[in-house]
């Protein structure tokens, strides 16, 4: 009998199983197919490639203006394909997961095929192998979610995209959040005619305004007719030309013809195989249902990731088996707040968030909020990237970033530094005089800092000045604040 069995070998539950051993415990993982999960297999790493391949295709529309003469950018579909498959092989190679797991004593099942449990202690694998332990961390992952209604056979998932053997020459993406919007960007810029439609009334709506209507706004100059407010889907057609969408808006039918139809409208956990039941642990029809230490309803059953429904994204899926790891073993009852998770999507243009949005923080807090736009940086403007903002919400009391939203070139690496600020407590005003790199997207931080610090009136003014009204601040404009 093992002291834990971790159930899934992606980013949550290779973390839990190294976190276990390091505190000597006897450890088994167990994995259903390939060591690291969706994030390498079959969603961020892959759709990375995708994105670079979008990227690539955008910076070609540029060249003539630098003076560089080429023809226009077409892409092979089947070889960048095999280019994505190429990059996981080479992320497995360089991560080498199962030589890391052996080295530090694991006890290792790949390709176990469904794992069920058949009483609280015990587990079965595919081939009748069972296996005991005194505890265990349920990480089993997430699938993409398929709705049914008629036709639904003909829609793909991103799962699907992979097994494409050509570029659709028109694709309906269904749903307006991270996936749905980084899909419909790279097949945007690849040349296809692209629809994209939410039942939300504005996309990526659990994120900020100034995010949603960025994205918004340059999806529709970049050609991808946004659709918000549908009522859902009622059925697919398949006809010799294609498929035909039939979905309804503002209480009226409506329908598209298209290539393909993707449906990117949620994410569920892979509870259906486990038998929970038999362990006595509590699950709703999505996700396992944990408290704050990430424990079930079973006292010795933990879960982490993405079969938790909790911040389904992968840094936070590490985070949490090193939690459920730490709790299990050494039962600290350490909690998961998840306050600050700086998270994007890789769009053209990109985003990112970190902390509250401004509607969040408005009905707890007297706020300051600041918003600059990538036409102040002297980098957008060398790099002609100019589309995009830098939103900073501050505690008018005490100084401190609640939250940041971007959107724009970089916007990704750019939040992380707004992050690392709010992680080490520091009040704007420091981060104001922070001498960020020139010229750099990330300098924009400063910028949006230095504005707040001046509506806050910790910059002393001539009257004079202060009747000028907003002024824009540039980038080596600097004035020490008051400490």
């Amino acid at each position: 009998m093992y002291d834990l069995i971790v159930i899934g070998g992606g980013p949550a539950g290779v973390t839990a199983a190294l976190r276990a051993r390091e505190l000597g415990a006897s450890v088994a993982l167990v994995e259903r197919s390939h060591l690291g999960g969706i994030c390498t297999n079959d969603g961020t790493v892959p759709t990375r490639v995708l994105a670079k391949a979008a990227r690539l295709v955008r910076e070609s529309e540029q060249f003539s203006d630098y003076g560089i003469e080429s023809g226009n950018a077409t892409v092979d579909f089947a070889r960048l394909l095999g280019r994505a498959r190429q990059v996981i092989e080479q992320v497995n190679t360089k991560k080498q997961i199962l030589e890391h797991l052996e080295r530090t004593g694991t006890t290792i099942f790949t390709q176990a095929g469904d794992t069920r449990f058949i009483d609280p202690h015990t587990i079965e694998l595919a081939d009748g192998t069972t296996l005991q332990a005194e505890k265990f961390i349920i990480c089993a992952g997430g699938r993409a979610r398929k709705p049914q209604f008629p036709g639904i056979e003909y829609a793909l998932s991103h799962h699907d995209v992979w097994a494409l053997t050509e570029l659709p020459r028109s694709l309906v993406v269904v749903g307006g959040a991270a996936t749905g919007c980084q899909m419909a960007s790279i097949f945007a810029a690849f040349g296809t005619r692209t629809w994209l439609l939410d039942t939300a009334e504005r996309l990526l709506s659990a994120e900020d305004d100034v995010v949603s209507n960025g994205v918004a706004q340059a999806f529709a100059q970049r050609g991808i007719e946004v659709i918000t407010g549908i009522g859902g889907i009622d059925r697919i057609d398949r006809h010799e030309n294609g498929l035909q969408l039939h979905y309804t808006h503002r209480n009226a039918p409506q329908s598209i013809q298209a290539d393909a139809v993707l449906l990117a409208v949620g994410w569920v956990g892979n509870i259906d195989q486990l038998n929970l039941a038999a362990a006595g642990v509590l699950h709703d029809t999505r996700y396992i249902v944990v408290d704050g230490t990430l424990q079930t309803s079973a006292p010795h059953i933990f879960a982490a990731g993405d079969i938790t429904g909790v911040m389904m994204l992968v840094q936070s899926g590490s985070m949490q088996g090193r939690v459920a790891a730490e709790n299990a073993v050494l039962g600290l009852g350490r909690n998961t707040a998840h306050q600050i998770v700086p998270h994007g999507g890789f769009t053209d243009p990109e985003y990112a968030s970190v902390g509250m949005t401004e509607r969040q923080a408005a009905l707890a807090n007297d706020c300051v909020v600041a918003v600059v736009p990538y036409t102040d940086m002297d980098r957008a403007v060398i790099d002609d990237r100019p589309q995009g903002v830098c939103k900073l919400i501050v505690s008018r009391q005490s100084h401190q970033i609640l939250g940041a939203h971007v959107v724009g070139e970089q916007a990704v690496e750019v939040v992380q530094i707004v992050a690392a600020a709010m992680a080490a407590g520091m009040r704007v005003e420091r981060l104001a005089e922070l001498e960020l790199a020139y010229p750099t997207y990330t300098a924009i931080v400063g910028l949006t800092a230095r504005q707040v610090v001046r509506e806050l009136g910790m910059i002393p003014l001539a009257p004079s000045w202060r009747a000028l009204g907003q002024l824009h601040i540039a980038e080596w404009e600097r004035s020490a604040a008051p400490q």
